[in-house]
């Protein structure tokens, strides 16, 4: 996909960096002149996602892991990638079932892939078990 512009960001998957990487993006998709919901639905997008990998993807490791975001812009969409290598999602088609967690201790709704299906035009989920996972969103700003 040849796009407009792109930008890169990596930090360690850590709950304080979650308003960083939604107000990252947030500015970066500001280019496009989005309305106050389509900048917000971008941002909820990308909250729940980084989230995720936060709660989920190195929960049983020692170290803190790194979240990869690539946020892409080719005309009116915006590509969103968030990768982890953490543990994986061993059933992606249960995990996407609302209200399913595998954190009930934790008080975790299970909301949040379909929050990030509510807010986007299009998610794709990819894990491989122990490999990681990658959520891929694209969103439409209408001009």
């Amino acid at each position: 996909m040849k796009c407009e512009n792109y930008v890169k960001l990596s930090f360690p998957a850590l709950s304080r960096n979650e308003s960083y990487a939604r107000a990252a993006v947030g500015a970066f998709v500001s280019q496009l002149d989005p309305t106050v919901d389509e900048l917000g639905s971008v941002k909820a997008a990308v909250s729940e996602a980084v989230t995720n990998c936060v709660v989920h993807a190195y929960s049983e490791c020692e170290t803190v892991g790194s979240i990869n975001i690539t946020a892409r812009i080719k005309d009116e969409e915006v590509y969103i990638k968030i990768t982890d290598k953490g543990c994986g999602i061993e059933d992606v088609k249960k995990a996407m079932e609302p209200l399913f967690t595998t954190k009930p201790e934790l008080e975790r709704s299970g909301l949040g892939f379909a929050v990030m299906e509510s807010f986007t035009d299009n998610l794709k989920v990819r894990s491989r078990k122990d490999k990681g996972t990658t959520v891929t969103m694209e969103k439409i700003i209408k001009r």
